[in-house]
């Protein structure tokens, strides 16, 4: 007898093609041992009158998994779990007891305490998102990135799809970001001096690791990228926080026992200022005075739709004391975490190491795919769509935010994607952040930004990347009526 018809669904959460949801389907159940050898799957006929879908979806769904052995087929007695089908091993589970370990004490080093922005998974499924960071699904570029997906996939890259680079990267993602990328911010780099990360934050905690000690001092700004915070933290080094103006990090506020000073020019995050040209020149010449490298963060630099981006600080330094963090992942979309170190070939040799000790190096496919992407010039149409798109929702947010009498706190020259906000005396925007779930409303918090010493419960960011432009009036409105209720 065939197996009942009824024992197979699709999860209405799935994803794909239906003859693909389908292969998967089947192929799970082979997996786990539900289906087992010689057993008579149901007709195409019947499962796709049960599953409502066409024949030939099932027929070609069963055609797949028969080139791929989990499937044979016997004359007209239909399709059979194949006898070459993969086995799952079968174990008698130990019996759970109690965990005797004292993990509090057993635990070296802990890195669970950070302090970081908390954002729900489901955000998507709030009608006022004011989100940062996330992908707006409407603006990106899925064909076009399905089909350098899909090239990168080909024989011809084969080699890049399947090699272990072990400390290298992907060639032609190097050469493009440093005849390309790197010279768009007036920078000129080899490519023995440019090194993939995955994501800026990596080439954070690499650039952290490589640079500094437990003697060692780092400067960061108040407020300030929390993940940053939290990796010089566990670095165990000294930290000096110095708080950031309308023009970003104050030179001459920099301590002069400084080693190592994390800044974030082009935008700062979160206030979104941009360090003016006369600042980057005296940070420059502070960090020589002290003999301290800079590590520059170059923050959202891309969504300069109001002026002209300035010239990286990489680009304007003559000492090679600047190191140059990149990122494709706010620009592209954040799961892809890719992005760039760029410094003196000596410093990339030690992270490059570092890297090779860690992950090797981000996934070959995930390069090429991206090559592609930018060489064939759909990062540039992108790029140039979203900053349409986020300077008509910056324009109507602004509108919105005055007409409701609220608070900015800090905004970019040049751009950016979102408002730093200052709520009224008294009000925690934690407990505001909670009202307004309640309200279909999501803003950020701002106390993650702060040292855990002196913490700042006035503040919040509000993003303007996730949320459709027609919605932002009345979530702003929201906004403002619970500041009032509270």
């Amino acid at each position: 007898m065939a197996i009942p018809v009824e024992t197979f669904f699709l999860s209405p959460n799935a994803h794909g093609t239906l003859q693909a949801q389908i292969q998967e389907m089947i192929a799970e159940a082979i997996l786990s041992g539900r289906l087992r050898k010689g057993e008579r799957l149901p007709s195409s006929r019947k499962l796709a009158s049960h599953l409502g879908v066409s024949r030939i979806t099932v027929t070609l769904a069963y055609t797949e998994l028969l080139s791929n052995d989990y499937l044979t087929s016997k004359g007209r007695s239909g399709y059979f779990v194949s006898e070459n089908a993969p086995v799952p091993p079968v174990y008698t589970p130990t019996p759970r007891g109690e965990d005797l370990v004292d993990w509090t004490r057993i635990t070296g080093r802990r890195f669970s305490d950070g302090d970081t922005p908390e954002k729900p998974h489901d955000w998507a499924q709030y009608r006022y998102p004011f989100i940062y960071g996330q992908t707006d699904p409407t603006l990106f570029d899925h064909a076009n990135w399905r089909l350098c997906a899909l090239r990168a996939l080909g024989q011809k890259d084969f080699t890049a799809l399947t090699t272990d680079y072990y400390d290298r990267d992907d060639p032609r993602l190097v050469e493009f970001i440093a005849r390309n990328t790197l010279p768009r911010r007036g920078i000129r780099a080899h490519p023995d001096e440019v090194l993939i990360t995955l994501g800026a934050q990596n080439a954070l905690w690499l650039a952290a690791q490589v640079l500094l000690t437990q003697r060692r001092t780092a400067t960061i700004e108040t407020p300030c990228y929390p993940a940053l915070r939290d990796i010089l933290t566990q670095s165990r080094c000294h930290v000096a926080s110095v708080d950031v103006d309308r023009d970003g990090l104050p030179p001459d506020a920099i301590p002069d026992e400084t080693d190592v000073i994390f800044t974030t020019p082009s935008h700062q995050c979160p206030t979104s200022a941009t360090m003016p040209m006369a600042r980057r020149q005296a940070l420059l010449q502070k960090a020589r005075e002290i003999d301290a490298v800079i590590v520059e963060d170059d923050y959202e630099f891309e969504m300069s739709f109001l002026n002209t981006p300035s010239p990286a600080l990489k680009s304007l330094d003559t000492d090679g004391r600047v190191i140059h963090v990149g990122s494709f992942s706010k620009s592209l979309f954040p799961g892809l975490r890719l992005g760039y170190l760029v410094g003196s070939a000596p410093f990339i040799r030690e992270a490059r190491a570092l890297r090779a000790s860690v992950l090797r190096h981000p996934p070959g496919h995930i390069q090429r795919t991206t090559a592609y992407f930018l060489s064939l010039g759909h990062y540039d149409a992108l790029i140039r769509r979203l900053r349409r798109v986020l300077r008509d929702r910056r324009a109507i947010m602004q509108d919105a935010i005055d007409a409701n009498g609220l608070t900015i706190a800090g905004q970019g020259v040049h751009g950016g994607s979102s408002f730093w906000m200052q709520a009224p005396e008294g009000i925690d925007t934690e407990t505001l952040a909670r009202a307004l779930r309640a309200r279909d409303v999501l803003i950020e918090p701002g106390h993650a930004f702060f040292m855990r010493d002196n913490p700042q419960t006035r503040f919040y960011r509000l993003a303007y990347s996730s949320i459709p432009a027609e919605r932002i009036p009345e979530g702003v409105a929201r906004i403002a009526q619970a500041l009032s209720d509270m």
